[in-house]
């Protein structure tokens, strides 16, 4: 692999790490600080179609429900699509307060697109579906 990609899979896996890190401190603002403003948010049922809709959902969430949570991630692979373009494939999920563990059925495989403006990855798409389906 090129230097140059070596380069943009640390600068993309900081993206990420950033963001969990954000997740964990439950602070909304940092964790969309490196989305795209059209960036869009594809979970089970829902669509948040960009990092304003991304961010306040996300604030919503720290207030309630996810206050206190943090994520469990592992990443399974980088593929560049072009020069500035790539998709991480993830597996996920969301750790509530007081766990160490993240029970299989709540783990999620995500995928992250991200490219790169103005000599910066963000994240331009996020989704993610149950890691497990019925009858797994």
């Amino acid at each position: 692999m090129s230097d140059r990609r070596t380069q943009d899979e640390a600068a993309i896996t900081a993206v990420l790490v950033d963001s969990y890190r954000a997740w964990k401190a439950g602070d909304a603002d940092a964790m969309v600080a490196d989305y795209t403003a059209d960036a869009t948010a594809i979970m089970t049922g829902s669509l948040r179609d960009s990092r304003d809709v991304i961010r306040r959902s996300m604030a919503l969430g720290f207030e309630g429900p996810l206050k206190g949570s943090s994520t469990w991630n592992k990443q399974l692979s980088i593929r560049f699509l072009g020069e500035d373009g790539a998709i991480v494939v993830s597996e996920s999920g969301i750790l509530f307060a007081g766990e160490v563990e993240v029970p299989d059925q709540r783990k999620v495989n995500a995928t992250w697109v991200l490219e790169r403006r103005d000599g910066r990855w963000l994240i331009a798409a996020y989704h993610n579906s149950p890691a497990l389906t019925p009858g797994n």
